[in-house]
């Protein structure tokens, strides 16, 4: 089954994201941990976004993001994946959706399960940050 923004419903959407937001926050926390080149990426990316929103790290940018940024990210996100994913470059695309989900997922903050994985999806987020800004001190400013 192909999940798509198509689904019927705003319920339907929404319980489809849940399951594939799941599957990432699953992923990320078993194999991420062991795949430093991926977690290198999704630093690199959340930190650059970060920077250019004047935000130590992820969890703070969103905070700032306004309704405009958060669209214009998402699109930005939506092509760059599907571009990094025509390409080859898987681990490039996973990043990608890393930080789309934790985007989308911070719109539904009245499901209490969600609250839950966005917090534990942008702790690694923010552990892979800390650990870019670590390895690259002079690409901070």
């Amino acid at each position: 089954m192909i999940m798509t923004a198509e689904a019927p419903t705003k319920e339907a959407r929404n319980a489809e994201f849940k399951q594939r937001f799941a599957a990432v926050l699953v992923d990320i926390q078993k194999t991420g941990a062991e795949d430093g080149e991926t977690l290198g990426l999704i630093g690199h990316l959340a930190n650059d976004l970060a920077k250019s929103l004047q935000q130590p790290n992820w969890s703070s940018a969103k905070k700032v993001i306004t309704p405009q940024t958060y669209n214009d990210l998402l699109k930005v996100f939506e092509q760059r994946g599907n571009e990094y994913h025509r390409a080859g470059k898987s681990k490039h695309a996973y990043s990608i959706q890393v930080l789309a989900m934790s985007l989308i997922a911070g719109t539904m903050r009245a499901d209490q399960q969600m609250v839950e994985g966005e917090k534990l999806l942008d702790a690694v987020i923010d552990r892979s940050v800390s650990i870019y800004q670590s390895l690259n001190p002079t690409k901070l400013n």
